[in-house]
């Protein structure tokens, strides 16, 4: 028997294997939202990136825990201010992910969406990536090609959620 998202798996609940459905539904929409987009190849690290800081953006804005029954396009602008420029998200990432770890643990039972959530988060976290220095343009946009131009070490997420904001409007 299989159970989606907040089941116990510590084998207390008859031997069911735990499902992380929330997370796997983010990691959905987010790969459909970039391979949409078309903006970088789905096997590139910078994909992953893009694919994971989406992922996290669309898992943590699920408040109510309605993931899998939302409708995207009903999400798109809350997602797209979750990721715009200007917005502290790595911030928000670090305080949804302590605000559902202290929810689980203060139901006492793990949780394998949050286990996948906090996985992908170290990566974008302890990833550096090669790419455009966009703080070396005045206004964050390159005025050259890809090849062009200075570039800089920079952790994954730094790349993947312009990305990933891009991919969105792009959708």
């Amino acid at each position: 028997m299989l159970h989606r998202g907040h089941q116990s798996t510590d084998g207390t609940g008859g031997g069911e294997l735990t499902v992380p459905m929330a997370w796997l539904y983010a990691e959905y929409i987010a790969d459909e939202l970039l391979r949409t987009g078309d903006l970088m190849p789905p096997t590139s690290f910078e994909f992953r990136a893009g694919r994971d800081a989406l992922a996290l953006t669309v898992f943590l804005s699920d408040t109510d825990g309605e993931l899998s029954g939302i409708r995207v396009v009903t999400q798109l602008e809350n997602w797209l201010s979750l990721t715009a420029y200007d917005q502290p998200w790595q911030d928000w990432v670090c305080e949804r992910l302590a605000e559902i770890a202290a929810e689980a643990a203060s139901a006492g039972r793990p949780s394998p969406d949050l286990a996948l959530a906090e996985a992908a988060w170290r990566w974008l976290e302890e990833t550096e990536l090669l790419a455009p220095d966009l703080d070396a343009v005045p206004g964050g946009t390159a005025a050259f090609g890809e090849d062009d131009g200075p570039k800089v070490w920079t952790p994954a997420w730094r790349l993947g959620l312009p990305l990933g904001h891009l991919a969105i409007h792009l959708f």
